[in-house]
């Protein structure tokens, strides 16, 4: 099945077919609306920033092609033009050293997960403690004067050997194949320096006096001038080795749980579904469903797929969308999302999207197309990784040469600049920014925060002002009725009853407000007959043999009913507050009043609180009267509102606010919003809205909750914290331990453990965002009865 299209793109795709040419039995090629080709690829072979910098470097140079090259996720998206063949592509990274195919389908993908990542760690981890098991009691021996037994260094040898040449081959082959381009990566400066190190200490051991019975010396921090002969270096060439394993270890299983988040979204739907055939139910694959067949949902059972609930009704579980722990009733005509759990009765559900096409599908995919993105941030560390290692390489041999002309023996030259070629790997650099993008976007996505790309993240740290739209935003976007008030001497219940059998005949949101709140309160309504609708003013009709007005004064007016005055009073109130006055009357007499009105969403005020503690400045943008907006605004702790505003100059207000000098971030649900929310400078659309508001945004909240955008915006801002924490360490780590390594200043052996250990480092600081929490902990049922809905062509 093919993947949903990104952003801005269409579903057409060209599947290929030959495995030959892939490596995959099957896969597509999406094609953009300006007629570009998209083309993902799963790149092999990489061992740091320097081979993407590389593998980039040779693809963008291919006519209109524009490749963006992942280390973390091992993934190269690239746009060219519609004629783009991925086998040209192919070609051009195996050229290159690499290797490169086109992902399987996400089915295959997570079939073969553990078959295709596993062994790489388990064979990694087996060099890991094979070098360990080998490098310790040599270490140990050279560190220790009192170990030094008699031809002590012959049996390093012996040990030492098999670390360098076996457990450092991954290394070694990396750096032949850049060599054959005429490249060098960090694996380049750990294989020249762990081999050089070797080299030495056969010479001095064969050739020199290193190899002497007795020979014994002292291990030191600083290198010392001494004869160079005389020395060995195989605690150096095996602690690096060693040292580097376990990062390149520990580096590739954090890879792997960052991705988590991802695999465990893709997890979640059902695997097997009840179909109805001829009546009769059919247990087969989700797989196998296709678009309009009807399924059955036992209570306890997930959801298989995206649809229309035929029959049934029931509470449906939707945590995993929205983070709610309240299930939503739903019944007959709501829609349902695939891998929500049924809480309560039998269902019968028409399939209305299946596969790549369902809202778990594009959630998964568009956390996906965040990760694989670069930061501008990140581009920043991946040029400078390109150009560090050749820098590096220059100053290994001039630091060589240094010691050498200032007179020092060859071992304490040679020493200095092996550790300048260890310590100066720059794996931390590469992996700093991709491993907090993997875990931030991945956790927000558990949170139902789902991130379009990772250069949002950098929008995030400058905003300071956040517009609020009123509707389903701020307010739950549903009229309802909060009060009846019947006249002296009326019955509530019937003043109820009567208007909601005349307003269930309407269509109109205020008239249906009604007729719900009537069938909740005083049960089934009776046929309405002889049904009217005035437009704009009310509706009227017999029902339970009176005939009964519902609607504006004007209304009562015409058929010569007259409300009293407690009741003028009442409405009057009503309308100060930003309120909607409904009179009714039956047999020529004003019954009673009933209150309808948009409620605030109850977690709204605490969002605002939110917001202000992240500094920023709440402003409430709504097209209704300046009474309303007002009303709404004191019961959130709103200080500005601009109301009155038509939908076409929510763009001007936008514009206007980011001309005084105001980074703006914009949150909404309408189609009205989504040209404002393009134009801001961050775009944040509520899940439960429209589709068009979606599509324009930046980031999308699954739940229908305010404080969801602040929990948006901190975790931008956490991984963007975190990604600038990661490339200071490794930066600043790097500038100043090559010059203490070409001063001689850094034993090679703990210039290697240290760049493992800056590597680690910055994958673990990365992980700590997986401990993210929100801070929306409301256990409110969603306002919304249907499933809420994110991004359908995303």
């Amino acid at each position: 099945m093919p993947p949903p299209a990104p952003q801005g793109t269409a579903q057409n795709t060209a599947t290929i077919t030959d495995p030959e040419r892939v490596g995959v039995e099957e896969t597509t090629v999406s094609t953009t609306e300006t007629g570009q080709t998209r083309i993902e690829l799963a790149i092999g072979g990489m061992t740091c920033a320097s081979c993407a910098m590389r593998i980039e470097k040779k693809l963008n140079k291919l006519d209109g092609v524009t490749a963006t090259v992942n280390y973390a996720t091992e993934k190269a998206q690239v746009t060219g033009p519609a004629t783009l063949d991925p086998a040209v592509l192919i070609t051009e990274v195996e050229n290159t050293g690499y290797t490169a195919v086109l992902p399987a389908p996400p089915d295959a993908e997570k079939a073969d997960e553990g078959d295709r990542e596993e062994p790489e760690l388990r064979t990694l981890r087996h060099r890991l403690i094979g070098s360990i098991v080998l490098s310790v009691p040599v270490i140990l021996m050279a560190m220790i004067p009192a170990l030094q037994f008699p031809y002590w260094q012959w049996m390093s040898l012996v040990l030492a050997a098999p670390v360098v040449i076996w457990g450092a081959w991954p290394f070694h082959r990396a750096a032949w194949v850049n060599l054959r381009h005429g490249a060098a990566t960090m694996d380049t400066l750990i294989s020249v320096g762990t081999s050089a190190a070797l080299a030495w200490s056969v010479y001095a051991l064969f050739f020199g006096t290193a190899g002497a019975v007795g020979m014994t010396h002292p291990f030191t921090l600083a290198i010392a001038p001494s004869d160079g002969a005389g020395n060995i270096y195989l605690e150096v060439a095996a602690g690096v080795t060693m040292f580097v394993l376990a990062g390149r270890y520990f580096e590739k299983r954090a890879k792997k749980q960052a991705g988590a988040a991802l695999r465990a979204l893709l997890e979640l739907g059902a695997k097997e579904v009840a179909v109805l055939r001829d009546g009769t139910e059919t247990r087969i694959p989700v797989a196998d469903l296709r678009v309009g067949d009807e399924f059955v949902v036992r209570p306890g059972e997930k959801i298989a797929t995206d649809g229309v609930i035929v029959s049934g009704s029931s509470a449906v579980d939707q945590s995993m969308l929205t983070g709610e722990a309240v299930p939503v009733e739903v019944g007959q005509g709501d829609t349902v999302t695939g891998a929500t759990v049924n809480a309560g009765g039998r269902l019968v559900v028409r399939a209305t999207r299946v596969g790549s096409d369902t809202q778990l599908a594009q959630m998964a995919q568009l956390v996906e197309d965040a990760q694989s993105g670069k930061a501008e941030v990140q581009r920043l560390a991946d040029r400078i990784s390109g150009v560090f290692v050749p820098i590096v390489i220059v100053i290994a041999v001039a630091t060589l040469g240094a010691w050498i002309g200032a007179g020092f023996p060859l071992s304490a030259a040679f020493t200095a600049a092996v550790a300048v070629l260890i310590i100066a790997c720059p794996c931390a650099l590469g992996l700093a920014t991709p491993t907090a993008l993997l875990v931030g976007t991945g956790r927000g996505a558990q949170l139902g925060i789902l991130i379009k790309g990772p250069e949002i993240l950098e929008s995030t740290r400058r905003v300071d002002t956040i517009v609020l739209d009123k509707t389903g935003t701020v307010t739950t976007g549903r009229m309802t009725l909060l009060d009846v008030i019947p006249a002296t001497g009326e019955d509530r219940d019937e003043v109820l009853r009567l208007a909601g059998a005349v307003e269930d005949a309407s269509e109109h949101p205020i008239a249906q407000a009604i007729a719900k709140a009537a069938t909740q309160q005083t049960g089934a309504l009776t046929q309405v007959e002889s049904f009217q609708n005035v437009e704009g003013r009310g509706v009227s009709g017999v029902a339970e043999g009176h005939a009964v007005l519902v609607g504006r004064v004007s209304l009562l007016a015409e058929w010569a009913t007259h409300p009293a005055d407690d009741l003028i009073a009442a409405k009057e109130a009503a309308e100060a507050k930003g309120q909607t006055a409904v009179m009714v009357a039956w047999d020529g007499q004003a019954r009673g009043v009933l209150i309808v009105a948009d409620q605030v969403k109850p977690t709204s005020a605490e969002a605002i609180t939110q917001f202000r503690q992240l500094g920023l400045t709440p402003i409430l943008l709504t097209g209704d009267n300046a009474t309303a907006a007002a009303h709404i605004a004191a019961q959130v702790g709103i200080d500005d509102v601009i109301s009155e505003v038509l939908p076409a100059d929510k763009v001007a207000v936008i514009t206007r606010l980011q001309g005084e000098g105001k980074v703006v971030a914009m949150v909404g649900d309408g189609v009205n919003d989504a040209a404002a929310l393009a134009q801001a400078d961050l775009g944040m659309a509520m899940g439960t809205g429209t589709d068009v508001a979606i599509e324009a945004s930046d980031i999308t909240l699954v739940r229908g909750d305010l404080r969801a955008a602040a929990d948006a915006i901190r975790l931008s801002r956490r991984t963007l914290t975190t990604i600038k924490g990661n490339l200071f360490w490794a930066f600043a780590y790097n500038t100043a331990a090559i010059p203490l390594a070409a001063f001689g200043l850094l034993n090679p052996m703990l210039a290697g453990a240290a760049m493992a250990f800056s590597s680690v480092f910055v994958v673990g600081n990365s992980l700590r965002l997986r401990r993210f929490t929100s801070r929306t902990q409301s256990t409110t049922p969603q306002p919304n009865r249907t499933a809420t809905r994110a991004l359908q062509n995303a």
